[in-house]
């Protein structure tokens, strides 16, 4: 994606070009955008991310990216902006070819070919929206959505801006399909460690002013997603070692690694995960505590559920909406966010408990040993419940630091603990917390 054309549009937010791909930060603040706003400090954070997962999957980021993304969103957002979300976008090279997008909060990727545009939207996800799709015949654009939720139009025609590297302050970026220059700068050789000084923007001219927008208005997005996506897809980690913590995403020392291959996320997978996810809102409301940053939290546990910061636990016991209580981390790198009971199986979408309305997790088997519907997870107060559903081969799991995988007895429930491994035909998930270690 370093060889397409990337022009942006006038705006006041935060854009950045960084290893072929494209970042837009949602600047909420006023003014002019300055290098110690959020926008500002979450951008360079962000690009920094994306130049590692360049150096580690040059050929295409897309899921690394999308990994380390959803790893940042749960531990650096938090201190980088307490309270308030941070609204963003990258687009990046998939490792098949296509275009990988990643969105969170009111930020929308726009796809336009000769069949008109499509759209993905980030504030329509339940946590994010992490899709690959095949590149389009014309453009494709990231855009921050106002107020009103509304994002502008694609420009009529090709400019001939031209954001080559570096920072610029704009409401969006268009990249162009199927437009070679012979100025755009190579690639840096792999495995590179040198760190280039801070960029600077590169444009032939000034933005082009976004176009007038001729669809309906929306309701303004207020406050926080609901994060109840379990759809982050993830790539790398090899079986035996998924969900292992990364202690920096920013630290290529620290990623998850392994020695066997594992298969790639299935992207009908991601799909079918989206639409379900959807129609998933947070509004189960149980007893809890309340960190010093407002977050609900376990009343249980001496740090919040969702910062990891310190918990008083002294204060009174209050109704409060329950988070996301921790993933599911396939073998294969996938994460799976716990906020919802799910049925998982081979084919767990025309199952009964998928007709209860249970989220169908569908992971491919190729052991012959998983049921269609072969286990659920259930979510109980604060607590992660897992249950075989009566599978002709069963569901094992292990507590960390024992060796021996222990049967379920069929439809008991048995609480999960963080960094229980469940094994279901021959594939095996790793269940970890969804808030960073403690004090971040």
């Amino acid at each position: 994606m370093r060889d397409r054309q990337v022009e942006v549009v006038l705006g006041s937010h935060a854009v950045a070009r960084v290893a072929g791909a494209v970042i837009v930060v949602a600047h909420r603040g006023q003014g002019k955008l300055t290098p110690g706003d959020t926008a500002a400090v979450a951008l360079e954070s962000l690009a920094e991310l994306v130049r590692d997962a360049h150096e580690q999957a040059p050929s295409g980021p897309g899921s690394v990216v999308a990994r380390e993304a959803t790893r940042w969103l749960m531990k650096y957002a938090e201190q980088i902006s307490p309270g308030v979300p941070i609204d963003f976008g990258v687009l990046s090279a998939a490792d098949n070819g296509g275009v990988a997008i990643f969105l969170h909060g009111s930020v929308t990727a726009v796809l336009a070919d000769d069949r008109g545009p499509e759209y993905y939207r980030g504030s329509d996800a339940a946590f994010t929206v992490d899709r690959v799709a095949s590149e389009p015949a014309k453009a494709v654009a990231l855009f921050v959505d106002d107020a009103k939720g509304r994002i502008p139009d694609l420009p009529p025609e090709r400019g001939i801006g031209w954001l080559v590297e570096g920072i610029a302050q704009a409401g969006g970026a268009v990249m162009w399909s199927n437009d070679v220059r012979s100025r755009v700068r190579t690639a840096e050789p792999v495995g590179q460690t040198r760190r280039p000084p801070p960029p600077t923007a590169r444009i032939d001219r000034e933005p082009r002013a976004a176009q007038p927008d001729s669809r309906p208005s929306e309701q303004p997005a207020t406050g926080m997603q609901p994060a109840t996506s379990m759809l982050d897809a993830v790539t790398g980690t090899a079986h035996g070692t998924a969900g292992t913590p990364v202690a920096d995403p920013h630290n290529a020392e620290t990623r998850l690694s392994g020695t066997n291959p594992a298969p790639e996320p299935d992207p009908d997978l991601q799909r079918r995960l989206e639409a379900t996810a959807k129609s998933t809102v947070l509004a189960v409301k149980v007893m809890g505590f309340k960190c010093a940053r407002a977050h609900p939290s376990d009343p249980r546990s001496a740090f919040c559920t969702v910062c990891g910061m310190p918990v008083d636990q002294t204060q009174a016991l209050a109704e409060v909406v329950r988070p996301p209580l921790g993933m599911l981390v396939l073998d294969d790198g996938m994460t799976y966010l716990m906020a919802a009971d799910a049925v998982i199986g081979r084919d767990p979408e025309h199952s009964d408990a998928a007709q209860r309305g249970l989220v169908p997790l569908r992971i491919d088997d190729t052991s012959g040993g998983m049921s269609r519907a072969h286990a659920e997870v259930h979510l109980v107060n604060w607590d992660v419940q897992l249950i075989d559903r009566g599978s002709t081969n069963g569901t094992r799991s292990r507590h960390p630091g024992y060796r021996d995988w222990v049967r379920l007895t069929p439809h008991q429930p048995m609480v999960l603990i963080p960094g229980t491994e469940v094994m279901i035909g021959n594939r095996v998930l790793r269940y970890e917390p969804a808030a960073p270690p403690p004090f971040g």
